[in-house]
């Protein structure tokens, strides 16, 4: 029996983490049946080098282990970033980093420069902040990753200095920009247009 069918299709969280839709994207949980294509899209070291958690070589089992841990309770929110028509392109997520909620996103390579991540992270900072009710969230992005802090600043994250993050695919530290959104600066800049929630 493999681990696909060993486990059940949806968990609670799962069933509870909306589908987020924007004018070209969906957002919504990851499922076990995804993990061939999460596997293809996030082998590549251009994607690992510039995340904190995806380890290079990524396999198969990476991808199990990323959906299985996903969306558990007290979590992390996950989601895959789809097309409409339910490409897979990469995914997002937030997560907790020292007490204040942090945004984490990748796509894969053949994605880049379509807009996808701007427009995904649209939907995912209205969630965190009108279903989620956080008052501020955090990202960051590596020094040598210029296209990942324009994403950032074109969403409202300011630049608040630099740190060090440990990244996985390196098996060192570098430096991070670090950026933080408040609130109110989110309800200022609110001309995306509010994503659309479907359950």
């Amino acid at each position: 029996m493999t681990l696909l069918e060993r486990l059940p299709r949806e968990t609670y969280r799962e069933a509870s983490i909306p589908v987020l839709e924007t004018e070209r994207l969906a957002l919504r949980a990851p499922r076990l049946e995804d993990a061939k294509t999460v596997t293809m899209l996030a082998n590549d070291r251009r994607i690992a080098e510039n995340t904190a958690r995806i380890p290079h070589p990524y396999k198969m089992s990476d991808a199990e282990g990323f959906i299985t841990g996903a969306n558990k309770a007290g979590g992390e929110a996950t989601f895959l970033i789809t097309l409409r028509d339910d490409t897979i392109v990469g995914a997002c997520s937030l997560f907790t980093r020292e007490e204040v909620p942090e945004l984490g996103y990748w796509l894969g390579i053949e994605h880049w420069g379509k807009g996808y991540a701007t427009e995904a992270l649209h939907a995912l900072i209205d969630y965190a902040f009108t279903n989620l009710a956080h008052e501020a969230l955090q990202a960051g992005a590596r020094v040598t990753n210029p296209a990942s802090r324009r994403v950032l600043e074109k969403c409202g994250f300011q630049w608040t200095g630099v740190g060090l993050y440990r990244i996985n695919a390196i098996k060192s530290s570098a430096p991070i920009d670090r950026f933080r959104l408040e609130r109110g600066i989110w309800s200022a800049l609110k001309t995306w247009g509010r994503s659309k929630k479907v359950m």
